[in-house]
């Protein structure tokens, strides 16, 4: 039977796939470490860790074992919290990741209404890229990730929280709507890579990244509208995003049409691990989120995909 401690140190490996990142996470000393690894992988009977690989990689194996010790870990935290609640001094902490075209207009219109619906729980909320969010549930560094969709991970539980139209910042138009073709020709403003909204940019817009001409990527959506007032050409804006630009959303946004008179958008979800004791809480803020930010549109859609 596994111990604990040896079920903390294999978590710990297979997160920073290095023994002595590993070691050094758990406080104590590599040989140590791998010696309990040691230990676990012959109280199971298989190899757990390929060290032949670098990064260190699980055997197909280990990765089995990795989902049934990660819902043990999980009961065994709610051991400590049923023994905390008795005690009267349980605080739940929920930690959420966000990406970052989503926690700017998400977190300053929710945050008070999150504290409102948990009072005694300590929500703490960070942004990140969206390849990080999933490595990170996956991990268990956060609880809840929202994100664009669609993910393809089944030993996840996803949840539609809603949908978002994407439209186009270019002002010099005098359109209320714009071909996707129209903007083939005009100077696109990208964000940096990593960023989904940038993949859907180019993915939907047909944009050729290699071609050698200037171009300015930044790091925030404030930035590209400021290079289009400027200097021409345009963006995309999540349609939600327009209420932190104070810009002229009759005017100066555009409604994006395909060759098939689709409209752009991006579906947001939230994303899980299937088993998560913390549930009832985060439930109440996917409810909270979804009376938030209602959609409705009489056009086709294109839903656009984060990678």
């Amino acid at each position: 039977m596994l111990s604990v401690q040896q079920i903390q140190y294999i978590l710990a490996l297979s997160e920073h796939q290095n023994f002595s990142r590993a070691a050094e996470s758990c406080f104590v000393t590599q040989p140590t470490l791998s010696m309990q690894i040691k230990k676990a992988e012959e109280i199971v009977g298989f190899v757990i860790f390929d060290r032949s690989r670098s990064p260190l990689e699980m055997t197909s194996k280990g990765k089995e074992l990795l989902t049934i010790i990660q819902e043990i870990m999980n009961d065994f935290e709610k051991i400590e919290r049923l023994k905390q609640q008795l005690e009267g001094n349980y605080l739940e902490e929920i930690r959420i990741g966000i990406i970052p075209t989503v926690a700017a207009y998400l977190i300053p219109t929710l945050f008070k209404h999150f504290a409102e619906i948990l009072p005694d729980v300590r929500l703490i909320l960070e942004e990140r890229k969206s390849e990080d969010i999933l490595e990170d549930i996956q991990n268990k560094r956060i609880d809840f990730g929202i994100m664009a969709g669609p993910i393809t991970q089944v030993n996840l539980k996803t949840i539609h929280l809603y949908t978002e139209e994407i439209k186009a910042y270019y002002p010099s138009s005098k359109n209320e709507t714009v071909k996707a073709e129209e903007l083939l020709k005009i100077q696109p403003w990208l964000l940096n890579k990593g960023n989904c909204l940038r993949t859907q940019m180019v993915n939907f817009c047909e944009l050729n990244q290699d071609e050698n001409q200037w171009s300015y990527e930044g790091g925030n959506l404030e930035m590209l509208v400021r290079m289009v007032k400027l200097n021409g050409g345009y963006t995309l804006i999540p349609h939600h995003y327009e209420q932190i630009l104070e810009l002229d959303p009759e005017h100066e946004f555009k409604t994006i049409l395909s060759a098939e008179q689709k409209i752009p958008v991006r579906n947001i979800i939230g994303i899980s691990q299937n088993r998560n004791y913390k549930w009832k809480s985060i439930e109440k803020i996917i409810h909270e989120i979804q009376h938030q930010f209602p959609f409705t549109s009489n056009r086709k859609f294109d839903v656009l995909n984060w990678k």
